[in-house]
């Protein structure tokens, strides 16, 4: 049995975290859902409060300020129901919808605080809620991301959001790392995270890996039928048997679909920052979001909070970062 077998077989109530907002909650129920169904746990799922334009088009994330209808357990980290929304607008998060969904509320992670305000408040949190673990699940791959790559889009939400794990990790927390449907944000290709996941293999950092089932499967397209994801929806895809080139975000961007992205992938979350780290490691000082923002922009990293802020102020059709 993996070291992460052992981890999740021992969790009775663990907090699943989508790590890189929009719909990356539906990735995040398909490890909390497998712990329900196979090993008779009471997982909670939880993401960012950060939509993708086509839901919000206000740039960046939003506050816990900007929030209605949501419990505040500690600063910036708010139990989301079914009504929670924008306050001022009316858009509701992908947690919102996970919740009227599954009839039970989520976490929903303003990420405006750096790494330390935001592990600090989830460290409070989890205790709250009695989380005997917290699972952070990126959707694609991203979070392996060094920089450079071609299709990268969203790095922000990722390098912090790992950042904060790896100070939970820090703080004696049990903690875990996943990558949920390898390339189907259309970000790193397949390629790309598989040879950034076997750096983290080599560096003792991979724990091991859980796939889907039908029963889990089918629970997953219920969830994506409410709330709107295109990258979860594609790992469903690749467990029904699709593969090859497919496009998402209305056809403009192109992924490769294979078997694996059916595979949830789980990493020890200390290996992982030291072989494939570099942008968490950058991010992880910074006292808020803009901070974090500005150091990646320094190693010439673009962000999504950067895409979003240029469609915004431009006077082309909205478009999804």
């Amino acid at each position: 049995m993996s070291d992460a077998e052992v981890v999740l077989r021992r969790s009775q109530r663990p907090l699943v975290v989508g790590m890189g907002g929009g719909g990356d909650v539906v990735g995040a129920l398909a490890t909390a859902e497998f712990a329900r169904v196979y090993d008779g746990a009471q997982p909670m799922v939880g993401g960012i409060s950060w939509e993708r334009r086509p839901v919000d088009p206000v740039p960046g994330p939003r506050s816990a300020a900007e929030i209605a209808d949501a419990d505040e357990l500690a600063p910036g980290i708010l139990l989301a129901g079914p009504q929670t929304r924008v306050r001022d607008s009316g858009v509701r998060f992908a947690e919102s919808r996970m919740a009227e969904f599954l009839g039970e509320r989520t976490l929903l992670i303003d990420i405006q605080a750096g790494p330390g305000a935001i592990s600090a408040g989830l460290l409070h949190a989890a205790e709250r809620l009695e989380r005997d673990l917290i699972v952070f699940v990126d959707v694609g791959g991203d979070v392996l991301a060094r920089g450079d790559e071609r299709g990268l889009r969203s790095p922000l939400c990722d390098s912090v959001m790992l950042a904060v794990a790896a100070r939970l990790h820090s703080a004696g927390r049990p903690v875990l790392a996943g990558i949920f449907g390898i390339g189907c944000d259309a970000e790193l290709t397949p390629a790309e995270v598989l040879a950034r996941m076997a750096d983290v293999a080599a560096a003792g950092g991979l724990c091991g890996a859980r796939g889907l089932t039908a029963l889990v499967a089918d629970r997953l397209e219920q969830a994506i039928a409410l709330v709107p994801t295109e990258a979860s929806a594609q790992a469903v895809r690749a467990f029904r048997g699709a593969s090859g080139l497919t496009t998402i975000r209305g056809g403009a961007r192109t992924l490769e679909l294979t078997t694996i992205a059916a595979a949830t992938f789980y990493f020890d979350v200390e290996g992982l920052i030291r072989a494939a780290g570099r942008l968490a490691r950058a991010v992880a000082d910074a006292g808020d979001l803009e901070e974090a923002n500005g150091a990646l922009n320094r190693l010439g990293v673009r962000t999504e909070l950067d895409l979003e802020r240029e469609i915004a102020a431009s006077s082309d059709p909205i478009r999804e970062s």
